[in-house]
Formats: C-alpha cells, sequence, structure tokens
C-alpha cells in the first residue's frame, strides 16, 4: 500500500494579548480607595482635625502625635499613585457633643502633597489597583 504526498500546510494564528503585563514594576499603577473617615456631606466645612502618628506606636498620642490639619470626608474614591506617602494617623471629630475618640486613619496628602484625604480602611494591601 503506498502512501499518498500531500504538499505540507502552515496554519497562522494572531496572538492576542487578553492581560495586561507590566514590565516597569509598579509605574503607572494606582491605588483606588474611598475617603470615607467621618460623616460624609457635612455643611460644616471641615468638622474633624487629623494626627500624624508620629512615633509610629499606632495609638493617639496627644502631646507627640503632629497635627496636619483640619478634613472633612468628601466620599470620593481617590486614584493615588502606589508610590505616593501614605500617612498612619488618627482622626478626631472636633464638634460639641459627638464623640471624639481619635480614629485610626491612612492619610493621602492628594495629587498636589496639600490636601487631606482619609480613609478608615487600615489594610493597604487590601485596597484595589489598577493602571493609569
Amino acid at each position: 500500500m503506498r502512501k499518498e504526498w500531500m504538499e505540507p500546510v502552515i496554519e497562522v494564528q494572531e496572538f492576542v494579548a487578553n492581560e495586561y503585563v507590566a514590565a516597569c514594576g509598579d509605574s503607572g499603577t494606582v491605588y483606588k480607595f474611598e475617603c470615607n473617615a467621618g460623616d460624609k456631606n457635612l455643611h460644616i466645612t471641615f468638622p474633624y482635625n487629623v494626627y500624624v502618628d508620629s512615633n509610629g506606636n499606632g495609638i493617639y498620642d496627644e502631646n507627640s502625635d503632629e497635627y496636619l490639619s483640619r478634613y472633612h470626608a468628601c466620599g470620593a474614591t481617590h486614584e493615588a499613585p502606589v508610590n505616593d506617602v501614605f500617612l498612619s494617623g488618627f482622626m478626631k471629630d472636633t464638634r460639641p457633643f459627638h464623640d471624639h475618640t481619635p480614629v485610626p486613619v491612612i492619610i493621602w496628602r492628594g495629587e498636589n502633597g496639600d490636601d487631606t484625604h482619609c480613609t478608615t480602611n487600615l489594610d493597604i494591601n487590601s485596597w484595589t489597583t489598577a493602571k493609569s
């Protein structure tokens, strides 16, 4: 029994990438987090004081933690570069007849480093990331 000769056939498939793979580390990666510390959309402009945990002990120390700024929760979901500075700190309500117990927060100073945004989600590893 003799075999019949067939001309070789080349089949070409086009590669279509379905996932983005970064070759440059965290360049262009942002954290997405909600500015949610405190009551949102209060009519009082800045009802909270924010302090940096200066000694890094995770406990509010009235005489040693550095006052940073006044603050109100804007409620927005911010996109902050992962290489930006994020500070551990505390937020205190300044309104009369409210609980003045310091609330642990993570602080981001905004795109220009001159604003204050706080979140009560202290596990930065659980924040959503995206490529900008």
